[in-house]
């Protein structure tokens, strides 16, 4: 048996994100609204067009027709899904793979997330029942078990941990600023970052990134189509999803080191769209940095550096947005938010305006290179990972 997958067979032509951050007074039907019709407008296609959505919320929705009501869908196929905060990739992948079998000419992925206005704070949802042996760690608690395995395994400091992640997290606050889109516009000194009081391990308050509302929107085709309805279209090079059996906190081999999740998403995207050597043909990078040092270890599970050695190449400036390989150069989670049904497809927006020259003072110079995004729902040890590569030519299909 064999992942084929669909390398080189859809096309994204249209795309809408809304601004994140606090939204009082604005439901999840009016982000679901907004960003489907930024994505229309885009395009050459008006919404009775598309066949077929994928709409992916994690907490605020439980059906198809929470898209379909607000924006009067009479009759078209909604999916609804949900997978972690793997959410929204997720929804992107079953529109792609819809229009690559044939089935559909034209489908939308969308997602969105009311996280404020709940009445609780922290993760949205109710989590299943169990049976009383679950430990309930919060989620630093249980991310920050990466700088204690990153810390143990490669012999660096603590102080030379800290002056890393205190670099992500400047870094992606700094690129925030010029995201007119982004929940965090502030800039904030490395000062204050390094000197902020820890909340768990040697994670701090600026080491997380922030729950917010928002709604993204992806519209995709087959490729030989994707002229039809734009002049720029970006493409789908490689699509690779990976889910684990679960068992890290009980495996002994397991060392909190990084996400075997993502590295296996990583080399399957990576095998569809032909990329033998990653920093080199890798132009930029929209990571899932819901902590620093989640970002930190992604950089190994990504090939973007050797194990052991990221935090290195941080503090060289590496992944800066002037550096070698810029990641999320507008701002990730820790800067423009995170809408959990929304992120994975927010990634991809930014993917889709660096490819096609469109993203203002963020711009960068691909120079033919690829762009990914990188997207994990759940925790070390049990994980969701998506990994997604995508360029401004159409290439052959891999099987």
């Amino acid at each position: 048996m064999a992942a084929r997958g669909i390398g080189g067979r859809v096309a994204i032509v249209g795309m809408g994100c809304t601004s994140f951050g606090d939204l009082p007074g604005r439901g999840v039907d009016d982000l679901l609204v907004d960003a489907a019709l930024e994505a229309v407008a885009s395009t050459r296609l008006e919404i009775g067009d598309v066949d077929a959505f994928w709409l992916g919320t994690y907490a605020s929705s439980v059906a198809g027709t929470t898209l379909s009501k607000p924006l009067k869908l009479d009759g078209k196929p909604v999916s609804r899904n949900e997978n972690f905060c793997v959410t929204g990739s997720d929804a992107f992948r079953n529109a792609c793979f819809a229009v690559a079998s044939g089935a559909y000419d034209v489908a939308m992925a969308i997602g969105a997330e009311k996280t404020g206005d709940t009445g609780t704070a922290g993760v949205p949802g109710t989590p299943p029942p169990g049976d009383g042996t679950l430990l309930e760690i919060t989620p630093p608690g249980l991310f920050g078990y990466l700088s204690d395995g990153y810390l143990a395994a490669y012999g660096i400091s603590p102080e030379e941990l800290k002056t890393a992640l205190t670099h992500i997290s400047y870094k992606n606050h700094a690129n925030g600023v010029d995201n007119p889109r982004a929940a965090y516009r502030q800039l904030i000194s490395k000062e204050r970052i390094a000197s902020t009081p820890n909340l768990a391990g040697n994670l701090s308050l600026l080491d997380c990134g922030g729950l917010t509302d928002g709604g993204a929107a992806a519209i995709v085709c087959r490729a030989e189509d994707a002229h039809r309805y734009t002049d720029t279209p970006i493409y789908v090079h490689g699509m690779g999803m990976a889910v684990g059996p679960g068992t890290g906190a009980i495996d002994p081999a397991y060392d909190y080191t990084g996400f075997p999740e993502v590295a296996a998403a990583g080399r399957e995207a990576y095998r569809q769209a032909g990329v033998t050597d990653v920093p080199a043909q890798i132009g930029m990078a929209e990571v899932h940095d819901c902590f620093t040092v989640t970002e930190l270890v992604l950089m190994e599970d990504l090939q973007f550096t050797p194990r052991g050695t990221s935090w290195r190449a941080v503090l060289d400036g590496a992944f800066d947005r002037d550096g070698m390989l810029p990641v999320n150069p507008d701002g990730g989670l820790q800067s423009f938010g995170h809408p959990i049904g929304a992120s994975g497809i927010r990634m991809l927006f930014e993917c889709w305006l660096q490819l096609r020259g469109e993203a203002g003072r963020r711009q960068l110079d691909l120079d033919g290179r690829f762009a990914m995004t990188q997207n994990l729902g759940g925790w070390p040890g049990e994980c969701v990972a998506f990994v997604s590569v995508l360029g401004g030519e159409r290439a052959a299909e891999v099987g």
